[in-house]
C-alpha cells in the first residue's frame, strides 16, 4: 500500500470507527433475519428447524391468494394507502406553508408541538382514544346524538363508517410528521425569491404555484416514494386495535397485515405467515423501482436514484 493510501486510511478510521455500531445494528437486524426467509418456502415446524423443514416451493403463497378474502383485503391495503399518500402529502403542504406563514415565533412552536404530539402516541392510546369518542354506550359523539334527540349510531357494527374514521384517524396521528419534513424544506427556500415575486405583483396563490410547489418537488417525491415502498403493508394497530378487532367491520378494516395475522392466530402456520410477509417485501421493492423509474422519464433530477 502506498504512503498516500496509508494517509488516507488513518484519516478516515475515525469516521470509520464512528459508522461501526449502526453498521452492526443494521447487519444483526435488517441482514441476519434475512436467512429466515427461505420459511415461506417451507413445511416450517421447530422440530426440525429452518435448515432441516420440508420444501414445498411456493404452496404457502397459495393461501394468500386462493382466500375468498384475497379481493377485499388486497383492495383495502393498497386502496387505503394510495388515498392516504395523496391526502397526507396535500395536507402536510397546505399546514407547512400555514405554519411557515405565522410569523410569531412563540405561536409556530406551539402550532408544531400540537400537531406533532398524536404522531407520538401509541396506537395503543389510539384505539382507546377513539373507543371513547365512538362506543355505542358511553362513547362521547352518541352522547351528544342523545342530547339532541337523535338515536344512537352503531359504529362498530356498521362498516360502511370505517372507511372515513380511518381516514380520520390516520390523518390525525400522521399529519404532523409530513408536515414538520416539509416546514423545514420551506425554511431552506430563499426569501429573495418571494420579495422578487412580489415586487412583479405575483400573489399567494401565484407565489405557491411557482415558487413554493416547485422548490418542495423533491421532498414531494422522497415522501411519495416512501409511500409507494409500504403499499402492500399497513399500519397493523390502526387496522386491528382501532375497530377492537370487530368481525363485522372486514370488510372495511381487513388488511393483509391484519388477515395474516388472525390466521396466524388460528393455524400457527408460520410459512404462510413468512411467504405473506416475502410477498409484500417483494411487492414493495417493485413498487419503488417502477415509480422511481416513471420519475426518471419526467424529471431525472427528481429521482430518489
Amino acid at each position: 500500500m502506498s504512503k498516500k493510501k496509508k494517509q488516507n486510511l488513518k484519516r478516515w478510521i475515525p469516521c470509520y470507527l464512528m459508522a461501526l455500531p449502526c453498521v452492526v445494528y443494521f447487519f444483526i437486524n435488517n441482514y441476519m433475519p434475512m436467512v429466515g426467509l427461505q420459511i415461506a418456502f417451507k413445511n416450517f415446524n421447530v422440530r426440525d428447524g429452518i435448515w432441516g423443514s420440508k420444501f414445498i416451493g411456493f404452496e404457502n403463497f397459495k393461501y394468500l391468494f386462493a382466500s375468498k378474502d384475497a379481493w377485499i383485503i388486497t383492495r383495502n391495503t393498497i386502496g387505503y394507502n394510495l388515498f392516504w399518500i395523496i391526502l397526507n402529502t396535500a395536507l402536510g403542504i397546505m399546514i407547512a406553508i400555514f405554519l411557515n406563514e405565522v410569523k410569531s415565533k412563540m405561536a409556530k412552536k406551539v402550532y408544531q408541538t400540537f400537531i406533532l404530539l398524536p404522531y407520538l402516541i401509541s396506537m395503543v392510546v389510539v384505539s382507546y382514544l377513539a373507543y371513547a369518542f365512538l362506543s355505542e354506550q358511553t362513547g362521547f359523539i352518541n352522547g351528544i346524538l342523545n342530547a339532541l334527540g337523535l338515536p344512537s349510531v352503531m359504529w362498530y357494527q356498521k362498516a360502511n363508517y370505517w372507511p372515513f374514521i380511518l381516514t380520520i384517524v390516520y390523518e390525525w396521528k400522521n399529519i404532523g410528521f409530513n408536515a414538520i419534513i416539509f416546514l423545514a424544506s420551506l425554511v431552506g427556500i430563499s426569501k429573495d425569491y418571494y420579495e422578487a415575486a412580489e415586487m412583479d405583483g405575483a400573489t399567494k396563490w401565484q407565489q405557491i404555484r411557482k415558487i413554493t410547489i416547485p422548490m418542495l418537488t423533491p421532498t414531494i417525491v422522497m415522501l411519495v416514494t416512501i409511500g409507494m415502498g409500504n403499499i402492500f403493508r399497513s399500519d397493523f394497530g390502526l387496522f386491528y386495535q382501532v375497530p377492537r378487532n370487530q368481525g363485522l367491520l372486514n370488510a372495511a378494516t381487513n388488511t393483509i397485515d391484519t388477515y395474516v395475522f388472525r390466521a396466524l392466530l388460528q393455524t400457527g402456520d408460520i410459512g404462510m405467515s413468512s411467504a405473506a410477509s416475502f410477498y409484500q417485501a417483494a411487492v414493495c421493492l417493485v413498487t419503488i423501482l417502477l415509480f422511481n423509474g416513471v420519475m426518471k422519464k419526467f424529471s431525472e433530477e427528481n429521482a430518489m436514484f
